[in-house]
């Protein structure tokens, strides 16, 4: 078994300015796992920058509330709320409520810095 703490597990920005902590990544865990999963968090009145994956992703939305952009598509989410964004599809979200936006993130195969591209 492994159990991994939130406050154990070191905070960082994202290529796309998100407040990312990383929970479980085959990389950085004895863990056999093709996904990467990690929590993350977007100040209110703020938004991640444009960006894409070459893989899969998938949110799912803790607290707050937030406007999703996937490619042409816009639409409100909240607690609860589940997320899934296709491979190489422009995305981005706002935190649209008065508190920050925490969300934990899914890619499969796991996240590598190599497979995002942020447009600043």
């Amino acid at each position: 078994m492994l159990v991994r703490r939130l406050s154990e597990c070191p905070e960082f920005i994202s290529g796309d300015k998100a407040f990312l902590r990383e929970i479980l990544h085959p990389d950085k865990a004895p863990v056999s796992l093709r996904y990467s999963l990690a929590w993350a968090r977007v100040p209110a009145g703020t938004a991640t920058a444009p960006h894409r994956l070459e893989h899969s992703e998938v949110y799912y939305i803790l607290q707050g509330r937030g406007v999703m952009h996937v490619g042409a598509e816009v639409c409100e989410v909240g607690s609860g709320d589940t997320v899934y964004i296709p491979p190489v599809e422009p995305q981005f979200i706002e935190s649209s409520g008065p508190d920050e936006l925490v969300f934990l993130c899914i890619v499969d195969p796991a996240w590598r810095e190599e497979i995002e591209v942020v447009q600043l």
